[in-house]
């Protein structure tokens, strides 16, 4: 096992279930602390983008925010929104209506005024499609970049070679913290951040991606985990360019992102992942070394990701059919089911 820049751990004649039991005495797991820093330093960054980038773009594309009726005062019914419910059952509404002193249907209209006060605008859901779209983009870019000259990505044999003595180039290390970092701060901003219909998928997906990755570096997995992360982000950012596009109501261009989209998620999540990546992991290490409890650590994280695959391609699957029986794609409000980067991360 090795660290940034080619470190070696001295365990040349261990085998990988012997180092896995000994890598908490390394230094080498500490060199993920800087994710951290790097998460908030994301988040940071973030917000100026947001202010100085993505608002006057979304100006500059055309998205308008819809002009919505405020709630009028009722602090009976403002106490029943925030503390039990956002929408009333039917046998709610006698004891709201004596409490506020209104009829029946006005009561139904001050819940329906009070859940749109509450709905994210166009700005601010493209805002964040837009720090998406821009970080998928440079990573995937960046990564392939990166890999295209390396053996593995041609033959995925080749992340076994050598292993567990193999050495980490300094910027496939950068490429591991960036990614972990962006991912934490995700995981960071969830509180704040749009909720989408596909939220707990994406909180599982999230923190799956964040231990894969933790632990993909530390026991050494960091070819394998280099090539989970370009899978991931070849698709992302197509399907955030797809939001910015609808959100500004350009519907020809987000339904012709999307399609391709969907041609290149299915591709490479129900395709590519699993004969290429999950197998390598699975049957070609095993030529290399006997399995130990960091393979079946590792090969699970891997799996819950191709669960979350398969959910989001069955949503994806179900707009396909929208768009080729019903004529629309992004005119739907289900855009929002189909949520990723993960990327890995969502992966």
């Amino acid at each position: 096992m090795s660290g940034c820049g080619g470190r070696s751990t001295g365990f040349p004649q261990e085998s990988p279930g012997r180092i896995w039991s000994r890598w908490r005495a390394l230094h080498f797991p500490r060199d993920l602390l800087i994710s951290l820093p790097l998460a908030l330093g994301f988040i940071g960054l973030r917000k100026v983008f947001e202010r100085s980038i993505a608002v006057p773009l979304s100006r500059l594309l055309g998205v308008k925010d819809k002009v919505r009726l405020s709630a009028s005062p009722a602090p009976s019914l403002e106490a029943f929104y925030t503390k039990h419910s956002r929408q009333p059952a039917p046998n709610e509404l006698s004891s709201l209506m004596k409490q506020s002193g209104l009829t029946q249907k006005q009561v139904e209209i001050w819940f329906h005024h009070r859940r749109n006060q509450d709905r994210p605008s166009h700005t601010k859901k493209f805002c964040e499609a837009s720090w998406r779209f821009v970080f998928y983009l440079i990573s995937f870019t960046g990564g392939l970049t990166s890999l295209i000259s390396t053996p593995w990505f041609w033959e995925q044999k080749e992340c076994w070679r050598g292993y567990p003595q193999q050495r980490v180039e300094n910027v496939h290390y950068w490429y591991y913290m960036l990614e972990l970092g962006f991912y934490w701060s995700l995981l960071l901003c969830v509180s704040v951040d749009i909720k989408r219909k596909d939220f707990k998928e994406q909180i599982i997906h999230h923190i799956a991606t964040i231990f894969l990755l933790g632990f993909s570096y530390c026991a050494n997995y960091i070819r394998i985990g280099t090539l989970v992360m370009l899978v991931h982000d070849s698709s992302d950012f197509l399907l955030e360019s797809a939001k910015m596009f609808n959100y500004a109501g350009w519907k020809k261009t987000c339904d012709s992102l999307f399609v391709v989209f969907a041609v290149v998620f299915l591709v490479t999540r129900l395709v590519v992942f699993p004969s290429k990546i999950i197998y390598t992991t699975l049957i070609s290490s095993m030529e290399v070394f006997q399995p130990f409890v960091g393979y079946y650590f590792f090969n699970s994280l891997l799996l819950v990701l191709q669960f979350l695959h398969i959910f989001w391609a069955w949503l994806i699957l179900r707009m396909i059919y929208k768009f080729l029986f019903l004529g629309k794609v992004c005119h739907s409000s289900g855009d929002e089911n189909v949520g990723k980067r993960a990327r890995m991360l969502v992966a």
